[in-house]
């Protein structure tokens, strides 16, 4: 019981994991991102100009990294402005890594 009580929960920080790197999948998202780290800030319209692309496909880009918590939507007025949150990209990224330390040490364990 034991076990499938934690596997459970290993498939759910993997479910978690997927959702996370699924939102990174594509080039363009990819670039969105180096575009904000590089400007730190801008409004969909600006992101659509800086990568040659039409709004509505840069928006529709933004949602996954949104809601994957990549990027922060800011309102003012009409204009959404976005950033990253290199926190919580971080705290990703860690949450991964230690991830799969722990499998790495359970097998040393094991051996």
């Amino acid at each position: 019981m034991v076990v499938a009580e934690r596997r459970s929960v290993v498939d759910g920080e993997l479910r978690e994991m997927a959702r996370y790197f699924h939102a990174l999948k594509d080039m363009l998202r990819l670039r969105i991102l180096v575009t904000l780290a590089e400007s730190r800030e801008m409004t969909v319209t600006e992101l659509a100009r800086a990568l040659h692309v039409s709004q509505p496909l840069v928006s529709f880009h933004l949602r996954p990294l949104r809601v994957s918590g990549i990027i922060r939507v800011r309102r003012a007025g009409r204009q959404a402005y976005c950033s990253l949150d290199l926190p919580e990209i971080k705290r990703r990224q860690s949450e991964f890594v230690e991830m799969l330390l722990q499998v790495v040490d359970s097998e040393h364990c094991n051996s």
